[in-house]
């Protein structure tokens, strides 16, 4: 590649050739600011002076600030030219472009100076003329004899008017005593006044126009639009005639002498269209005239200002043109170049567009386009097969990240070198992913089972404090082994759920049998021994009937117990939920007299619209848990207590379970989970349906750590929206519940 057409000499050929080109912009706009600075101040001391600048001096000012002006674009042009050089691929620092721009406009400065010179002197000289002196003199002349003529007219109508209210004024009294008679002078005076209309009347503001006399009077619309009350009062007021002209008539209205109010109106519609527009048309053309004189100079300097404007466009016109027509010429070789560049920089798709003409710059251009396109097509082998190996890479990664496996793949020193989406979802990766991070800091499970060199295994990873169970497989290869593993925790709880369903179904068909015998055997007991055993003694008469109550409880839901999902549908009544607590606590309080069982409530005891049964089943089955929880502490341990505390606050209803048993255990998250238990006999149901019957009754449950020991039970209530549920009729209340509530207190 020729040095010739690297930018940098480009630019370095355009600095040493145009450093004075600023200087010259510089001169060249300070010279156009103080001439045309110049020029303002000689106009307005001009100000004061009447009519033109003399037509010479004022082109003489427009060829002088059209100079500098033409110089400006000039040198605008030069410098479009010379950026446009630096961008172009071309080199030779804008030469061409700037020749260009320096002919074409000299070319079209020169005639366009003369033609707006020539055109300012004729435009102005012809000015000139028609607001000298002579021209005003003779607009002034021919005012005046329109003034005289329409003065001359109006006159003779006045005096024909004012004649005839005399003598009709001296006959008036003819108009009283034989009013034939003054119609005939009326007719004599009309006729021989040279008039065509004559009507004798009198104007009151309140009863309008009143007539006495006419002849060939005007219609009564068209006499009252010339005969106006104004012109009647200036009449009066002034005692003289007032005289009217329109475009169809001429007409006087003068008071009669000694008429006491009576008016003469005389007219002769005769073609006054001449009279009226020759008054009005002679007064525009006079203000026009004066309007044109007073805008004489500011017309002139406005021309000047648009001549000057148009050489201005048409200078730049041409020097855009020059632009044009430089960058045509030039574009041929700067497309070479600019292709032969891109080659340079590893485009081997660059062509040169085809030549429209077959001269020797064509020719060129054809070769390089031949040159180029062995080049690409050799390109294109090596790309072709480089291209392969990265299709079946992005197939492989494709088929990585589209699978929901996990796959990571580690290198002999342990440090996982891929895993894709899949793994990092299943292992809990943060935002850094496990890329380049040792195996046994992101999972320790899984790099235990390589230090096993087990091929297949299943291990539990925690995620989020959520225990998660991984099927995984192992492949070994020459650069480490290749860990594939799949999140199977859901797997394993439907298989627990279809077995256990199984069992539920099995245990619900043998629990059915004996709980007929066990109700018929309580309830025997109960008619055969209850007279025998004394009243005070309450005790048996509580123990059987709870037996009795509780088998009817127990037969009710076993039916449904193979689906504990679909409990019983609830029926909800307003009842005592500190009796229900107290019942609750009572079974076992009888069964395990070791443990301590004490009820808290508020005063007065909240009110909670439930279905007694469901209710009385959860809270048993809580306070069961935490019998249990107190059992399964280290042998030695004693004081096991069992405090259920009832309150409410606003609409909500609070039962609080507190024990000192064993705690909750790690998986404490999944304890309401159906068939999930850490007791070898439970059976994982007990709070799945605690937690269900709890829902259904707009409540919550939660779980925590007592600070003293063991677990802390909340449940809340919304109360309100309870109410809205009530079936209405609360369930007979069972012999002896009222006084058991009152018999726990007293036993805690």
């Amino acid at each position: 590649m020729s040095a010739s057409l690297k930018p940098a000499d480009t630019a370095e050929t355009s600095r040493s050739r145009f450093a004075v080109t600023p200087v010259m912009e510089m001169v060249v706009i300070v010279g156009a600011v103080t001439i045309a600075v110049g020029t303002y101040v000689f106009i307005a001391s001009r100000h004061d002076t009447q009519g033109l600048i003399a037509p010479p001096v004022m082109a003489a000012l427009l060829a002088l600030n059209l100079v500098p002006g033409v110089l400006l674009l000039m040198l605008l042009g030069r410098r479009v030219a010379m950026r446009r050089a630096a961008l172009s691929p071309v080199g030779g620092g804008g030469r061409l472009h700037v020749r260009l721009v320096a002919l074409f406009s000299l070319t079209a400065s020169v005639p366009i100076l003369l033609t707006v010179v020539t055109a300012s002197i004729l435009f102005q000289s012809s000015a000139e003329f028609w607001i000298s002196d002579r021209a005003r003199k003779a607009f002034g002349d021919a005012m005046d004899i329109a003034r005289e003529s329409q003065q001359q007219i109006i006159k003779r109508w006045v005096d024909t008017g004012r004649a005839m209210s005399q003598d009709l004024g001296r006959n008036l009294p003819l108009l009283r005593e034989n009013p034939r008679d003054f119609h005939d002078y009326l007719l004599q005076q009309t006729v021989v006044r040279d008039t065509v209309e004559s009507v004798v009347f009198s104007f009151d503001a309140k009863q309008g126009f009143k007539f006495y006399d006419f002849f060939n009077q005007p219609s009564d619309t068209t006499f009252r639009e010339l005969v106006t009350p104004e012109m009647i009062q200036q009449a009066s007021r002034l005692s003289r005639p007032e005289v009217g002209i329109n475009e169809q008539r001429v007409w006087v209205v003068t008071p009669l002498p000694q008429g006491n109010g009576l008016m003469l109106y005389i007219g002769t519609p005769v073609n006054a269209e001449f009279l009226s527009k020759q008054h009005f048309a002679a007064e525009d053309v006079f203000d026009d005239y004066r309007a044109l004189q007073g805008r004489a100079r500011s017309l002139q300097l406005k021309f000047n200002l648009v001549l000057f404007a148009i050489a201005l466009l048409i200078i730049g016109i041409a020097v855009w043109i020059a632009l044009a027509v430089a960058d045509r010429l030039v574009r041929p070789v700067g497309e070479l170049v600019d292709a032969a560049r891109r080659i340079a920089g590893g485009d081997l798709t660059a062509r040169v567009p085809d030549p429209r003409t077959r001269d020797e710059v064509g020719t060129l251009a054809n070769a390089f386009n031949q040159m180029t396109g062995q080049l690409e097509q050799q390109n294109t082998e090596l790309v072709t097969a480089n291209a392969q190996l990265n299709n079946r890479r992005a197939l492989i990664e494709a088929v990585m990240a589209g699978v929901s496996a996990g796959v990571v793949a580690v290198g002999r020193d342990r440090q996982v070198r891929i895993a894709n989406n899949s793994a990092d979802i299943l292992l809990g990766a943060d935002q850094e992913g496990l890329v380049g991070r040792k195996l046994g800091e992101v999972a320790p499970e899984l790099d235990e089972l390589l230090d096993q060199g087990r091929r297949e295994a299943t291990v539990q990873v925690a995620l989020h404090g959520d225990m998660r169970t991984l099927a995984v497989r192992i492949a070994p290869t020459g650069d480490g082994p290749i860990l594939t593993f799949d999140d199977i925790t859901q797997q394993l709880l439907d298989q627990r759920r279809a077995a256990w369903s199984d069992v539920a179904r099995r245990i619900a068909h043998e629990i059915k049998n004996p709980l007929t015998p066990i109700q018929l055997a309580a309830e025997r007991l109960q008619r055969r021994y209850g007279k025998v055993i004394g009243p005070e003694d309450e005790t048996f008469g509580r123990l059987t009937e709870t037996i009795v109550r509780q088998v009817g409880d127990l037969r009710r839901m076993v039916d449904e117990f193979s689906s504990f999902a679909r409990m019983p549908k609830p029926v909800f009544r307003e009842e005592a939920i500190a009796d229900i607590c107290a019942q609750a606590m009572f079974l076992h309080e009888v069964a395990h007299p070791d443990v301590k069982f004490q009820l808290e409530q508020d005063d007065p005891a909240p009110m909670l619209v439930c279905d007694r049964r469901q209710m009385s089943q959860a809270l048993t089955n809580i306070v069961k848990n935490a019998v249990e929880a107190i059992e399964a502490r280290p042998e030695g341990m004693k004081g096991g207590k069992v405090v259920m505390t009832v309150g409410h606050q606003a609409s909500m209803v609070t039962i609080t379970v507190v024990d000192n048993g064993v705690g909750l255990p790690p998986e404490r998250d999944r304890i309401i989970e159906p068939y999930m238990t850490t007791r070898a006999r439970g059976t994982g149901l007990g709070l799945a349906i605690v937690n269900k019957i709890i829902e259904e009754h707009a409540g919550t449950i939660g779980f925590s750590d007592n600070p003293s020991g063991g677990t802390i039970v909340s449940m809340m209530f919304d109360a309100g929206a309870l109410a809205a549920l009530d079936h209405g009729g609360a369930e007979p209340e069972l012999a002896g519940e009222g006084q058991l509530t009152a018999l726990t207190r007293t036993r805690t």
